[in-house]
C-alpha cells in the first residue's frame, strides 16, 4: 500500500481528485491533504508519503516552490503536478525539478488512471529493486515478507554491521525491533533500516548518510552507536563504511565488513572499525592461544588423559581472561578439540561428530566469560566420557556383528581386509577388537571356527571324505587342512574320525570343549 498526499487550495477540486483516486482500485491510500504549500511542507516532514499530487498555483507557497523545498529532505518522493494553465515556463521548471508527470484541470478519470498506473510501476520498481539487493544478505524468513517503502533508496547510505559481543548478557534485547528503536533514537531525525542477516549473531544496518552531519567521522558515528546500545545493556562490535556508489556493491561491502569483524572481534572488548580507513590490529595468533597450545590439548585427548586435560584447560582459561584473545582464534581452538574428540571415537561415526559440533557451538552463547569457562570444562569432561563410553559400547557391538558375519561365511574364505571393508573400519581396528574379545588374532579365531565346523561335519556326515570337507570349508588343499586340523585338535582327521565312529560323546570331541 502506497501513501498519497493531495495539495490543492480548491476544496471541491480536492474532494473530486480524492474520490477519483479511491475509485481506481489501486494499492494507494490518501493519508493527507493540504490547502497550500506551507501546510503541505509541514505535513510532509511528519507524515510517511510516497506520492504527492499538487496544484501549481496556490496561495502562500505554490507547488513548484513546495517541491524545491521538500526535495533535498525527501528526494525519494514522486510528484505529479496539477494545473489549469498550459504554461511552457511552468512545464520547463517542472522538468528541471524531475517531476514525475503533469495533469491538466479539469482532471479526468482516464488521464488520472494512466498517470497513476505509471506511478505504481515506478514505485514497485523501486521497492523490488531495494529488496533484491538484500536477498543474499537478509534472513530468508524475514526477506519473504520484506517490503521497502519509497523512502528506501540505494544511494548515499552508511553500511553498518552490528555483531553481538560474546559472553555478554542482553540476549532478550538482541532483536530487530529493539535495535531499530534504539538506532531511531540515536540517529534521529535521520532514517535507518535494520535487517536480520542469515546468521543470528549480527544485524545489517543501512543509515542515511545525513546521519554523519552531527559526527566528525564515520568512526565517531559507529562509536556513538556502540555506546548507546551499551548503555541499554547490549554490548556489540560495530563495523561500517560508506555504501559504494554502485548499489550492486552492497553485497561486497557486507562481506568485507563481516570478514573484518570475523578476524578482529575480541572476546573481552568490543571493537569499532571504519573499514575504509583503518583495520583493527590483528595478530596471526594471540600470545595465550597459539598452535603449540592447541597441540598440547590434542595430545592429551589422544592419550585419553582426562584429568590432566581438565587441569590444563582450567589453567589456560584463567590466563586467557587477561589476554586479547580473538573470537576467531577461540572458535578454531574449540574446532580442533571437537575434531580430535571425534577422531578418538569410533571410526566413521558421523552422528557422534555432528553431536559434538552442535554441543561445541552452544559454548559461545554463554552470557559471561565465567559461564563460558564452566560450560567449556563440563563439555570437555562429557566429551571424554562419551568417547570412552562410545568406544566401549561400539566395540562390543562391532565384535558381535563381526562374529555373526564370520559364522555366516565359514564356507567361504575371508581375510581381515574383507571384514574391514565390510564394516568400514581399518584392519588394525579389527585386530584390536578381536584381541580384546577373543584373546587371539582374526586368523586364529576364524580358523578355529572352521575346524569346529569340520568336526561337526565329520560327526554328522561320516560318509564325507576329508578332501570334501577341506573343499567345502575353502581350505587350499587336503594336506593343509590336515595340518591345521591337527594343530587345533591334537588329532589327525583320520584319528578324529575313528573316535567319532567309536561312539565318543559329541560334547567331548577334541576341539569342541569350549564351544558355547
Amino acid at each position: 500500500m502506497y501513501n498519497v498526499m493531495i495539495v490543492e487550495d480548491s476544496k471541491p477540486i480536492l474532494r473530486n481528485i480524492k474520490m477519483l483516486l479511491n475509485s481506481l482500485g489501486l494499492p494507494i491510500e490518501v493519508v493527507a491533504t493540504a490547502g497550500n504549500g506551507e501546510e503541505a511542507l509541514e505535513l510532509l516532514q511528519q507524515q510517511s508519503v510516497d506520492l504527492v499530487l499538487t496544484d501549481i498555483r496556490m496561495p502562500k507557497m505554490d507547488g513548484l516552490t513546495l517541491i524545491e523545498r521538500i526535495k533535498p529532505i525527501r528526494p525519494d518522493l514522486l510528484y505529479v503536478l496539477i494545473s489549469g494553465y498550459n504554461d511552457f515556463e511552468y512545464t520547463r521548471k517542472a522538468l528541471n525539478l524531475q517531476v514525475f508527470d503533469y495533469l491538466l484541470k479539469p482532471v479526468e478519470i482516464k488521464q488520472l488512471s494512466e498517470v497513476m498506473d505509471r506511478a505504481m510501476e515506478r514505485l514497485e520498481q523501486r521497492t523490488s529493486g531495494g529488496t533484491e539487493l538484500l536477498k543474499d544478505i537478509v534472513d530468508p524468513k524475514y526477506y519473504a515478507s520484506l517490503r521497502l517503502g519509497d523512502q528506501f533508496h540505494h544511494y548515499g547510505k552508511i553500511v553498518l554491521l552490528l555483531r553481538k559481543q560474546p559472553f555478554t548478557p542482553g540476549g532478550e534485547g538482541w532483536t530487530r525491533d529493539f535495535i531499530q528503536q534504539e538506532l531511531n533514537d540515536t540517529l534521529a531525525p535521520h532514517l535507518c533500516w535494520v535487517f536480520p542477516t542469515r546468521t543470528s549473531k549480527e544485524y545489517l544496518v543501512l543509515a542515511h548518510k545525513s546521519a554523519l552531519e552531527t559526527y566528525s567521522s564515520v568512526y565517531s558515528c559507529l562509536e556513538a552507536i556502540r555506546r548507546s546500545l551499551g548503555e541499554r545493556g547490549l554490548q556489540v562490535a560495530v563495523g561500517g563504511q560508506m555504501q559504494p556508489a554502485d548499489p550492486g556493491g552492497l553485497l561486497e561491502a557486507y562481506h568485507r565488513i563481516s570478514g573484518i569483524l570475523d578476524e578482529g572481534q575480541r572476546i573481552h572488548q568490543p571493537i569499532v572499525v571504519d573499514t575504509e580507513v583503518s583495520l583493527p590490529l590483528i595478530h596471526s595468533e594471540s600470545a595465550g592461544l597459539d598452535r603449540a597450545t592447541g597441540a598440547i590439548f590434542v595430545e592429551l585427548i589422544r592419550n585419553k588423559r582426562k584429568e590432566q586435560f581438565l587441569l590444563k584447560l582450567n589453567e589456560w582459561l584463567g590466563k586467557w581472561r587477561g589476554e586479547p584473545i580473538r573470537l576467531a582464534e577461540l572458535e578454531r581452538f574449540i574446532g580442533v578439540l571437537t575434531g580430535t574428540f571425534a577422531q578418538t571415537g569410533v571410526e566413521q561415526d558421523h552422528q557422534f561428530r555432528i553431536a559434538l559440533e552442535a554441543s561445541a557451538a552452544s559454548l559461545l552463547v554463554a552470557d559471561s566469560y565465567d559461564g563460558f569457562c564452566q560450560e567449556f570444562q563440563e563439555w570437555a569432561k562429557q566429551s571424554f566420557d562419551q568417547v570412552q563410553s562410545q568406544n566401549r559400547k561400539s566395540a562390543e557391538d562391532l565384535f558381535r556383528q563381526i562374529e555373526e558375519y564370520v559364522r555366516m561365511n565359514l564356507y567361504s574364505y575371508l581375510s581381515i581386509t574383507d571384514v574391514a571393508l565390510k564394516f568400514h573400519v581399518s584392519p588394525s581396528y579389527i585386530s584390536r577388537i578381536m584381541k580384546k574379545y577373543t584373546e587371539s588374532t582374526f586368523v586364529q579365531y576364524y580358523t578355529e571356527l572352521k575346524i569346529k565346523e569340520a568336526c561337526r561335519l565329520m560327526a554328522s556326515k561320516p560318509e564325507m571324505k576329508f578332501r570334501e570337507v577341506a573343499d567345502i570349508l575353502s581350505f587350499s588343499d587336503q594336506h593343509y587342512f590336515s595340518k591345521v586340523f591337527k594343530e587345533y585338535t591334537g588329532y589327525s582327521p583320520t584319528d578324529y574320525k575313528e573316535k567319532v565312529l567309536s561312539g565318543l560323546p559329541q560334547e567331548k570331541l577334541p576341539g569342541q570343549e569350549h564351544e558355547e
